[in-house]
């Protein structure tokens, strides 16, 4: 298996790059994100990789960085998702946008990416939910963002009380998460709207 490609970005498309490895083109199928971090870049460019090998096809899909590798992984496991699909979330959202939907139950989030309906985006949320709050590589840096509190205690009714004033799930359980789970409810709210207003 191919773990990564590090080489001279020869074309970047839409959808695609391709990365020169001692004489040799690699076409990676990839995301938006990815594509706009290494666009224009002069020097040697790496993609964390997935061979994903089919009856009918062999495609290679890159990736910028481990975290969303991980996301992109976690979405083709689920059933029904394939990669074109998994491609096409995360270019709607980055991987802890990702991560934070699928542990707060957002699953119109999903809906937003080409060609995935509201019965696959539920699928996701409900195959994912107990993986991505256990895989702590999805946070990268936000590390300090506790996913497990959001679905359960003070945490959950302060964000079903966002949704109600006309917060997205996400945007929600984004700003509860970073909160002091113990904190009443009450607090919560007046907190989360603080940083919302703020965002």
């Amino acid at each position: 298996m191919i773990y990564s490609l590090r080489g001279k970005l020869v074309y970047c498309g839409q959808d695609v790059a391709v990365i020169e490895c001692c004489g040799v083109g690699y076409a990676c199928n990839t995301t938006l994100s990815t594509i706009s971090q290494i666009q224009g870049t002069q020097g040697d460019v790496t993609l964390y990789t997935s061979l994903v090998v089919r009856e009918d096809d062999v495609s290679l899909y890159g990736f910028a960085t481990l975290d969303e590798l991980n996301a992109f992984k976690l979405l083709i496991s689920v059933s029904g998702v394939g990669p074109k699909a998994g491609l096409a979330i995360l270019s709607v959202c980055d991987p802890q946008s990702f991560a934070l939907a699928v542990a707060s139950g957002d699953s119109k989030m999903f809906t937003k990416a080409k060609g995935v309906g509201p019965k696959v985006a539920q699928r996701i949320v409900l195959e994912l939910k107990d993986k991505v709050s256990k895989e702590s590589a999805l946070m990268g840096d936000n590390s300090n963002l506790d996913l497990s509190s959001v679905s359960t205690g003070n945490a959950s009714e302060a964000i079903s009380a966002l949704v109600v004033l006309g917060y997205s799930q996400s945007d929600a359980a984004r700003v509860i998460s970073a909160i002091e789970p113990d904190t009443p409810v009450e607090d919560m709210i007046k907190q989360a709207l603080k940083a919302l207003a703020a965002m």
